[in-house]
């Protein structure tokens, strides 16, 4: 039987008290049901890999897209689904406000605002304003009780800003915003991550993780609570797809087809 939302909604809250576990990312309503059959407690969407899948590149989808494909795949999964919500789609906290407010509404357990500008000439929203949207994005989520979990994100080891202490102070500011979770993707060394956790104790820590990343086991030991893997399995599934293509491209040849999926697996996993 489908849970509610309000059942995801306390699952997923109850996946942070303890522990570390892996929340993976799938692209579509496909890969979030394969993820569920493979065992794994709850979701968390991708914004590059959902970008690919309808042609765009990363950071270039609309709200529009984004909760139509939310709402999507949170009615086909009954585990917790978490929203890469980018910076709300908006710079100014209202209006960030009333996207969160919109992306509640499709059903997600959790979401995640980022201070990104989209501007690499100035990469980061200050402070002030990056802190207030975090409050935004807190009061429309509360308006109705919904208990959906906020991710405060900082984006500045990804986006060439490598100053832990920067990172440090808005992760706490965030999180005395009314952030549940924090994280900062980009941070990769035990000492980077430690320093985090440490910081902002006793809120949970998102970890993104990628192929040189370190293990659920490992990230646990340094007080690590979830694990993502941003739009690597959306990669990973183009990796295969883009050898074939090339194949036939290029050869005229098909011998990539060998290493495909079982279509019979996959029928039985759906059915």
């Amino acid at each position: 039987m489908m849970l509610t939302t309000a059942d995801k909604r306390a699952a997923f809250r109850k996946l942070h008290e303890s522990g570390c576990f892996i929340i993976p990312n799938p692209f579509d309503v496909g890969s979030a049901k394969a993820l569920q059959h493979l065992g794994f407690k709850a979701l968390a969407s991708t914004s590059a890999g959902f970008a690919w899948t309808i042609g765009k590149p990363d950071n270039r989808v609309t709200v529009d897209d984004v909760c139509d494909h939310l709402a999507a795949i949170s009615a086909a999964v009954d585990i917790p689904v978490n929203a890469d919500f980018e910076d709300g789609f908006a710079h100014e906290p209202d209006k960030v406000a009333v996207n969160v407010a919109r992306a509640v509404k499709t059903g997600l357990a959790g979401l995640s605002i980022e201070d990104f500008t989209g501007d690499a000439a100035k990469p980061l929203f200050d402070r002030a304003l990056a802190v207030e949207r975090i409050k935004a994005a807190r009061k429309a989520i509360d308006a109705d009780n919904s208990g959906v979990l906020l991710t405060g994100r900082c984006e500045a080891f990804l986006r060439g800003v490598k100053d832990l202490n920067l990172v440090i102070d808005r992760l706490t500011a965030y999180a005395e915003a009314g952030a549940d979770c924090l994280y900062a993707p980009g941070i990769s060394t035990r000492e980077e991550i430690s320093a985090v956790v440490k910081a902002v104790h006793p809120r949970p820590v998102n970890l993104l993780v990628g192929a040189a990343g370190p293990s659920l086991a490992d990230a646990g030991s340094l007080g690590v609570r979830r694990i993502s893997v941003g739009g690597s399995l959306a990669r990973m599934a183009w990796a295969g797809f883009m050898k074939a293509s090339k194949e036939m491209a290029e050869k005229g040849t098909f011998t990539e087809f060998a290493s495909g999926y079982p279509g019979g697996e996959l029928n039985k996993m759906f059915g």
